[in-house]
């Protein structure tokens, strides 16, 4: 699940690629590593997680290597950033626009550049303007396209998302967005779908999408034919991770009931700060981590929360990682890549 230090080095730093069970409780596992130079590692290593288009199958590739996969059509590659936590100031991470800023220095100098970021939340910590301002000015700093959606920290006093669609709507409106700021979108034939279960918390904290949002996902899937590869953005993760600690959607079970007659399904999130993964059916759940600190292991410690960690191993737990939904080789392949 995360980074053991037993892998072998990459430009000095350890690294380990992580393979998916049916199940949130992977193990680790090693393999060789690709040491024509340091460039290569740093240009993937804790950006986050960037994900390709093959025979309109879902998949990631480590991002030193994003431009050369072979395919018998063009691919297309989007990366994922999530939990950002601008305006956070505790021991966790004393300054957490800073490694938001080798987050972005990295994405930058890559060789090729994916086509698109998607942000699933937690932009800021307290949903205050300066913080918004803030992180919209950084990360414009990427000239790329991005989709975002929002955390529950990004809804001020926990039910007011009108400071975060202010400054992060117009785009979702543009896909048209309606409601709290849930949308879709189509890209080189795969359809997104960009849900919002922060508004609204249910029994200890978990995420909730509400009727009104169920019937618009509903109605926007079935526009599309089953074959359509289908990737699903959401803060919390759709999936029980850890409900006794709020880590799932309360309702998700009628969402994933739309998604299942789809061949190909991706469901990514945010929130919990840690890889964590899933198999059920078609659909493969997927939640990143966060650049600006870790949480706890499901069901480690009193509660879900800011982890400290020693300031030297902090690179080590922050960043995202890479993963592969490649049609009929197996369980998805995690390559988990940190800051460190």
């Amino acid at each position: 699940m995360t980074n053991n230090g037993n892998g072998p080095e990459c430009g000095g730093k350890k690294w380990a690629p992580v393979f998916a069970k049916k199940s949130h409780e992977n193990k680790g596992a090693t393999d060789g590593v690709d040491r024509r130079g340091m460039l290569q590692c740093m240009g993937w290593a804790g950006t986050g997680a960037l994900f390709a288009l093959q025979g309109g199958v879902a998949f990631a590739t480590p991002l030193h290597k994003a431009g050369g996969v072979a395919t018998k059509v063009q691919p297309f590659t989007f990366l994922q950033i999530s939990d950002t936590h601008v305006g956070f100031a505790k021991p966790a991470n004393p300054d957490p626009v800073g490694t938001l800023r080798e987050t972005i220095a990295r994405v930058k100098a890559l060789p090729q550049q994916p086509d698109f970021i998607v942000h699933t939340g937690d932009i800021s910590h307290l949903a205050r303007p300066e913080q918004f301002d803030t992180a919209r000015s950084l990360l414009s700093e990427m000239n790329l396209p991005i989709h975002f959606i929002p955390g529950e920290h990004d809804i001020l006093n926990g039910t007011d998302p009108r400071p975060y669609l202010d400054h992060f709507g117009a785009g979702a409106q543009g896909n048209g967005a309606t409601g709290n700021g849930w949308y879709s979108f189509d890209s080189h034939g795969v359809h997104f779908v960009a849900l919002v279960n922060v508004v609204q918390l249910g029994d200890k904290g978990m995420g909730t999408l509400g009727p009104d949002q169920l019937a618009w996902l509903k109605a926007d899937l079935a526009q599309h034919t089953a074959s359509t590869p289908i990737v699903v953005l959401s803060h919390f993760p759709l999936w029980a991770l850890y409900p006794d600690w709020g880590w799932g959607t309360a309702d998700a079970t009628q969402a994933l009931a739309m998604l299942g007659r789809f061949g190909s399904v991706t469901a990514l999130n945010g929130h919990i700060h840690q890889i964590q993964q899933k198999v059920e059916g078609h659909i493969h759940f997927h939640s990143a981590r966060s650049t600006a600190y870790p949480q706890p292991a499901p069901g480690v410690g009193p509660g879900p929360g800011p982890l400290v960690v020693p300031p030297e191993t902090l690179r080590s737990t922050i960043g995202m990682s890479s993963m592969t939904v490649s049609q009929g080789v197996g369980p998805i392949a995690i390559i988990d890549a940190t800051l460190a």
